[in-house]
């Protein structure tokens, strides 16, 4: 009797977890990869290893006017100062794909809760 509870319980709980957090979608597991092979050098978990005060934490983007998709991705295209443009190595979906990134890790701050 207990067993059959407890392996109700079980299940109900792997079913909310299932629910609650899905997994990742090919584009998203892209686009932390395209990051990790082009921007995590300077920038891994949201950091600026260059320019300590320019993260790529949410604050940061609001405070240099940079919270947004389409801003994040001309800076990833052109480049600015000391970070080099990817505009010719990489294609514009994968640019979109790694603005989006930044953007939603940003709103997550990076995974640190």
């Amino acid at each position: 009797m207990i067993v059959k509870f407890l392996f109700a319980v079980l299940t109900a709980c792997c079913v909310f977890l299932h629910i609650a957090v899905p997994p990742a979608s090919a584009d998203e597991m892209n686009a932390a990869k395209l990051f990790t092979a082009n921007c995590a050098a300077c920038h891994a978990g949201g950091l600026n290893r260059v320019v300590a005060a320019k993260t790529l934490k949410k604050d940061a983007l609001d405070k240099y006017g940079m919270y947004s998709v389409e801003k994040v991705a001309y800076q990833i295209t052109k480049g600015k100062n000391a970070m080099p443009a990817f505009g010719k190595k990489l294609s514009a979906d994968e640019i979109q794909a790694i603005a989006a990134y930044v953007i939603d890790q940003a709103d997550h701050n990076w995974g640190k809760g």
